[in-house]
Order: structure tokens, then C-alpha cells, then sequence
């Protein structure tokens, strides 16, 4: 028979035990340490609680897990501190010496009893199980479409476009990693109430993988994965035994088999058999033409980006060398130059994402160098990449909604009491993101995944996703790149109604025709110096400029004369794109 009272218990605690792994890989995280915690947790917790014949069975074990989930935090915390700044198989690494460490402690430990264990008394029934199991299956399912839960899914798809768009991405990888050490003290305390005797080989290198195994294979695509996991990893001994296999090395040798099979064939695990969910919007039943509440843009003319003596190396490689530049609030500003002439990277030490060599530069009142990125993004500074950073498995209105972390109101702890104020701020990003979409054309396919959108659209959808962040300051780091002329013109269009809004816009673009059609102030890089920086007339007709990057002296004209023709055919087109 499958499910006798044992079964029932494991597949429950199992599940607990597996969700401590989910809790961290949804946040892109490969954490060995669990085992560590659920072992300090149970044996911390097994020696301070009373006897149940003191409090009765349901107190005690309620202090003990109190007690576990306390000890599993504080040791998340104390190892989280120093290892969140590494990554993946680092990670892994140092979290996986934690957990031994801390069985070799239990191990010569007095007052743990050694090798020998400590006796507790059993008082978990399959109930108890379940009802904690179906907790922490409803705490992360109302994570899911949480502000908080958004933020993970964009750390674990892209951490260097999530810190762009105002997520503190250390800060949400530590919270992730404190919830995980609180569901292993939690199952260590349900494995001591129910096993009779802990030992600390019950918490050894194995036990970690199993954990790990059980969530990978149960997929993180759904909050359901691991209870999948934990039951699959869990009866199948008993279809060992039930078909007659008694060889005890086959439950392992299986399981690396289907880890193997999953990764290969499967990377969302079981659950992503299951449809995802994907967050659509009915645009009938959303206001998005109500005037949006933003922030407050500097007033027009204001100085709000400036450098001094800023440069870069790598290596004694001069990428950026003394650029001195001013930004006035409602400019749009052009950068362009050959390749290599050190654009990108200036607008990398722009937006806070690489610290100058040299110099200082202030950019709405954050000082570059000291500060991290998201607080760049909280100041009013956004920016597309280069090479599109989108969140590819995600639709194009999850996108946007990630990027207006900063505008939306965090929500989770409301949806977890199911507040009407919760789903009513939902409703109000959901209309943000969606006057967003709109403004770049994309609202007819807000329901489309990213990775399914033409070239052209996941650029529009880059934008979008900035410009819901509320920003200020736009840096667009080659915006037409993918585009045809029709596109490009209707970008530029679309650039010129943002200034127009109050929104100050940095862009990098080789499409010169664009630039000097679109910007009011244009600098020329080349080899890491600002080579001209003036109107797009004086840019134009600058024969340093024309020599280095436009072309031949004899194409001054021609250049002249089809800049004139765009910036004329630009600033009289009519704007479709509506109020944002």
C-alpha cells in the first residue's frame, strides 16, 4: 500500500525540506547549506523544548518549530552576510562547507550526544505534516505575482537588468536565502518529532542532495514543483518494493538518472508539464487613460548629470579618458563615435554600473562610485542595454511590470491576508504597465513573451520596461539597432515626445541620420575623448567630426542637407503614442 502514515509524513517533510531549496533557486541561487541549518535547528530546538507531558504534544512541538525556523534564520543570516556576493558553483561551494562544518560540530558536540544522537520524543502525525506542508505551499503561491516575487524571477533571468531597474538585488537574494535556512530549521524540527533519535549523519552531504535533487526535479516553474518532487523522490522506493527491488543502491542511481533526464530534457522540472500561468490584462477593464502620478522631473534647463575629468581603464587601457560633459534637464543628447571609442562605457559609469578610474561625475544629486545601481534607478535613472537584457521567458506586460518596481507598492505580506488594498495596488501597476506599453506600441501584444517578439518590438519593449520605472534620466544604448527606417523614424518620434514630457534622454546610436534629426546636443567620442560636442548643425559641419566618424570631407554636404531634411520631417510628425 502507497500511502501508509510513514509516507504520508516523508512526502510532507520532503516537500518542506525541497521548498528550502526552491525558496533560493527562484532567486537564481545554488545553496548547499540547508542541511546545515535543518541539523543545528533540530538538535538547538530537541534540547530547549520542554517535554510534551509538561505542555502537552501541539505546545511543544509548536515551540520547537518556532525555535528551528529562529535558529534556521539566524544562521542563514550569519553565512548569507559574507556569501551573497558569490555566485553559482562559488556559492554552492562555501554554502556545502557550512553544512559540513556544522555536522562535525553536532558530531563532537556534549550536549548533542555525539555520534550516539539524542532521543526525542515522536509527536508529528501525518496531519501536523500536511498542514505545515500546505502553509508553506500557499506562502509561496501568494509570492508569486507579489512585487517581491516578480523581483526574484527578474534577479534569477537577468541580476544585471534587474539592479537596473531599482531592485536591490543583494538584499532580495539575502531574504531569499534567511527564508530558505527557516524551512530547513523547520524540517529539521518535524525529521527530530518524528524519527525517535537524531543523528547528525541525518544530516549529511546526502541529505543535502536529496533536498536538491527533489526540488530540481520537482521544477521551479511552479510553486507546486517540490511537493511534485517530494513525492515522486518519495514513493518511488515503495515501487521498488512493491515490483520486488530490494537493491538499495537503485533509488539513488535513479534518481541521478532522472536529474540527468530533467536537465537535459526538462529544465523547469516536472511542474513545467503544467502550463504556466501567465499574468494576462484585459485592457477593457483597466483605466490606463487616467493621468499617470509620477515623480516630479527637474525643471527644463536644470543641471542634472554632470562630469569632470571622468575617465576609465582596464589594464592601462584608456576606454574613457577626461570627458567633461553637462546634461540639462529636458535634453535629449546624442553619443556617438566609432566603435571602440569608449560610448558604452561611458554610459556605464553614467547609470552606476562601473566605478570611474578617475574624475567625478554627479547625476541627479547620487555621486558616481559610491553608490550602488539600484539607488542610480531609485534617483531617476533607467536605461536599455546594448544587447537586449529582456526577460525572455516572461510576456512583454510581466516585463514592464518588473520594471515598475519602484512605482508599485510591495504587496506580498497583503496578499498573504488576501487585502482588498493588495489586489487594488495590483490593479494600479497592471494600468501603469500598460500606459507604458502603449506609449511604445506594444499593448496589443502585451500578452506575447518576450523571446517570441520581432527584433525591432523587443527593443520597444526594453523602453517600455524603463520608462515604467518613472525615470528621469533615460540612457538608450543603441535604441535602432534592428530597426528598419520606418521604425527608426517612429522611435525618433517617439524620443522626442518623452522630451517633451520633461524626461532628459542619453542615447548611443550609429544611425547618424537619427541622431542629428533627433537630439538637441550631441557628443562625439573617439579613442576615449570627447573629439566635438555642440548642436547637431555645429556636429554636422565639423570637419574633425566629419574625418573621424561621418566620413570624407566631400559628404559634408550631402550630410548636411539629409540631416536638416529628418530633423524637419521628425519635429513635424504627429504623435500618436498618447499621454504617458
Amino acid at each position: 500500500m502507497f500511502f501508509t502514515e510513514s509516507t504520508l509524513v516523508f512526502i510532507a517533510m520532503n516537500g518542506v525540506f525541497a521548498f528550502s531549496f526552491y525558496a533560493v533557486l527562484i532567486a537564481g541561487q545554488l545553496s548547499l547549506a540547508q542541511a546545515g541549518f535543518a541539523g543545528l535547528s533540530a538538535f538547538v530546538a530537541a534540547s530547549i523544548a520542554p517535554a510534551p507531558t509538561q505542555w502537552g504534544p501541539i505546545p511543544t512541538l509548536l515551540f520547537s518549530m518556532f525555535v528551528g525556523m529562529v535558529v534556521g534564520a539566524l544562521a542563514a543570516l550569519i553565512l548569507g552576510l559574507p556569501t551573497m556576493k558569490l555566485r553559482g558553483v562559488f556559492l554552492a561551494i562555501a554554502t556545502l562547507g557550512f553544512a559540513e562544518a556544522m555536522r562535525i560540530f553536532i558530531l563532537n558536540a556534549e550536549w548533542t550526544g555525539g555520534a550516539q544522537g539524542m532521543s526525542v520524543p515522536k509527536i508529528m502525525t501525518p496531519l501536523i505534516a500536511w498542514i505545515v506542508l500546505i502553509i508553506v505551499s500557499y506562502w509561496f503561491w501568494r509570492q508569486t505575482r507579489s512585487r517581491y516575487g516578480r523581483a526574484l524571477e527578474a534577479i534569477r533571468e537577468d541580476e544585471l537588468a534587474a539592479r537596473s531597474i531599482g531592485i536591490n538585488v543583494g538584499g532580495h537574494r539575502l531574504t531569499a536565502f534567511v527564508s530558505a535556512g527557516v524551512l530547513a530549521g523547520l524540517y529539521g524540527v518535524m525529521w527530530a518529532y518524528y524519527m525517535r533519535l537524531i543523528a547528525p549523519e541525518d544530516f549529511a552531504f546526502d541529505t543535502a542532495i536529496d533536498g536538491l535533487v527533489t526540488a530540481v526535479v520537482g521544477g521551479t516553474a511552479n510553486f507546486f514543483g517540490p511537493i511534485l518532487g517530494s513525492g515522486f523522490q518519495t514513493l518511488l522506493p515503495e515501487i521498488q518494493r512493491m515490483i520486488g527491488i530490494e537493491a538499495g543502491w537503485i533509488r539513488p542511481f535513479l534518481s541521478g538518472l532522472l536529474l540527468l533526464i530533467v536537465i537535459l530534457y526538462l529544465p523547469g522540472g516536472i511542474a513545467s508539464l503544467i502550463p504556466r500561468r501567465k499574468q494576462r490584462i484585459d485592457i477593457s477593464a483597466l483605466d490606463i487613460d487616467a493621468p499617470a502620478t509620477g515623480r516630479s522631473h527637474p525643471v527644463a534647463g536644470e543641471i542634472i548629470a554632470e562630469l569632470k575629468g571622468l575617465s576609465k581603464e582596464y589594464g592601462g587601457v584608456h576606454a574613457v579618458r577626461g570627458v567633461d560633459l553637462t546634461v540639462r534637464s529636458g535634453e535629449v543628447v546624442g553619443l556617438i563615435g566609432p566603435n571602440g571609442a569608449g560610448k558604452t562605457t561611458l554610459v556605464n559609469m553614467i547609470s552606476g554600473l562601473i566605478p570611474p578610474s578617475a574624475g567625478t561625475a554627479t547625476v541627479l544629486g547620487v555621486q558616481i562610485g559610491k553608490t550602488p545601481v539600484h539607488k542610480f534607478a531609485a534617483a531617476g535613472v533607467t536605461r536599455t542595454f546594448q544587447h537586449s537584457k529582456l526577460f525572455n521567458r516572461l510576456t512583454a506586460l510581466e516585463n514592464v511590470l518588473i520594471g515598475a518596481h519602484l512605482v508599485a507598492k510591495p504587496t506580498f505580506l497583503r496578499r498573504l491576508l488576501w487585502l482588498p488594498s493588495a489586489r487594488r495596488d495590483e490593479r494600479l501597476a497592471l494600468e501603469h504597465a500598460a500606459r507604458c506599453l502603449r506609449r511604445v506600441g506594444l499593448l496589443e501584444k502585451a500578452d506575447i513573451t518576450a523571446k517570441a517578439l520581432s527584433y525591432g518590438d523587443q527593443r520597444r519593449l526594453e523602453i517600455a520596461r524603463a520608462l515604467a520605472a518613472d525615470p528621469s534620466l533615460l540612457i538608450l544604448d543603441e535604441p535602432a539597432a534592428g530597426m528598419n527606417h520606418v521604425e527608426a523614424e517612429g522611435l525618433s518620434t517617439l524620443i522626442r515626445s518623452l522630451a517633451e514630457d520633461g524626461l532628459t534622454i542619453i542615447f548611443i546610436e550609429h544611425n547618424v541620420g537619427m541622431v542629428l534629426g533627433t537630439c538637441d546636443h550631441i557628443i562625439v567620442l573617439n579613442f576615449g575623448e570627447v573629439l566635438a560636442d555642440g548642436s547637431p548643425e555645429q556636429i554636422a559641419a565639423d570637419e574633425r567630426v566629419i574625418e573621424a566618424y561621418l566620413g570624407s570631407a566631400e559628404s559634408t554636404e550631402d550630410a548636411e542637407t539629409d540631416a536638416s531634411a529628418e530633423a524637419d520631417a521628425t519635429r513635424e510628425a504627429p504623435s500618436t503614442d498618447g499621454g504617458r
